[in-house]
């Protein structure tokens, strides 16, 4: 990505009033314990998210900002933090015009799309804002300003694999997750939320906290402490796997060839008890996980 610096909001601009809202206080507050090259970035990305126009509001969803469309709804973008790049996700990237080539991750999925910025990069902010005011103009009508009378494709489903898995492409963040629940069939989609609500709750004051889509699963971890849990689609279940189950109390059913990872298989009809997932989730939230988070 090319530096670029971006040119200073004209004097007298003020953004949306949504820096006001508890959840702006919570964004000021991320920004703040950022205390880096992370924290000036997300601050640079949210004043001029905030500029492109005056009805846009700010949320607090998965433990990261959220930028949605005030009068009609949906989300334009989130912001997230990791250890090497501030990455600002777009809800409906893939429809998206970008004659800057701003988009440069996230980039093999029929929806979303990113942008990663690293430490001393910065963004022709004049192309950021021209991409979050046609965000703003698709879910105002549900149409890009582009220039062509194409007719639009609707997006493909996702392709189910053996055992009815949905094939979701690998990415970080909660858009890829629920994507892919959002692509479960049948009664395991429900199961799909339940674990993903109760894992969001569970995680949801845990520094560094973090979902993405990995070998066609989602999973939930810690920012540099690894990987805790994941859940992945079989013909009669979902299996919940906890990669550092064994040292749980009382440990997950679940034996696995690993003697670290433990189980949980959910039937169509069993009782998923929220309370011990819970409970587990918050455990292994303080032990090291799997691999580099």
């Amino acid at each position: 990505m090319p530096a670029m610096t971006p040119k200073k909001p004209a004097k007298g601009a003020k953004p949306s009033a949504g820096r006001a809202t508890p959840a702006g206080k919570r964004i000021d507050q991320r920004i703040r314990d950022l205390a880096d090259w992370r924290g000036a970035t997300l601050a640079r990305m949210r004043a001029l998210v905030l500029s492109a126009d005056r009805s846009i509001i700010e949320e607090w969803k998965w433990n990261n900002p959220v930028w949605s469309h005030g009068a009609h709804g949906g989300i334009l973008c989130t912001g997230e933090a990791y250890a090497k790049v501030v990455k600002l996700t777009f809800a409906r990237g893939a429809a998206l015009a970008d004659p800057a080539e701003l988009f440069n991750a996230s980039l093999t999925g029929n929806t979303r799309r990113a942008i990663d910025i690293r430490e001393g990069e910065r963004i022709d902010a004049r192309a950021f804002k021209a991409l979050v005011k046609s965000a703003m103009a698709l879910h105002a009508t549900g149409t890009t300003p582009k220039k062509s009378s194409s007719p639009k494709k609707e997006p493909a489903q996702p392709r189910l694999l053996s055992g009815g898995n949905p094939q979701i492409a690998k990415a970080d963040g909660d858009l890829a997750v629920q994507a892919y629940i959002a692509a479960m069939p049948g009664w395991k989609q429900a199961v799909g939320r339940r674990i993903d609500a109760v894992a969001t709750r569970a995680l949801a004051n845990v520094p560094g906290a973090r979902k993405a889509v990995k070998w066609n699963s989602p999973f939930y971890g810690v920012e540099g402490q690894g990987w805790l849990l994941s859940f992945h689609c079989f013909t009669k279940y979902v299996k919940v796997a906890f990669f550092n189950g064994a040292s749980l109390r009382p440990p997950p059913p679940g034996p696995s060839k690993s003697d670290d990872t433990r189980y949980l298989d959910v039937h169509e009809h069993d009782s998923l008890d929220e309370t011990q997932l819970a409970a587990w989730i918050q455990q292994a939230a303080a032990l090291p996980g799997w691999g580099k988070g």
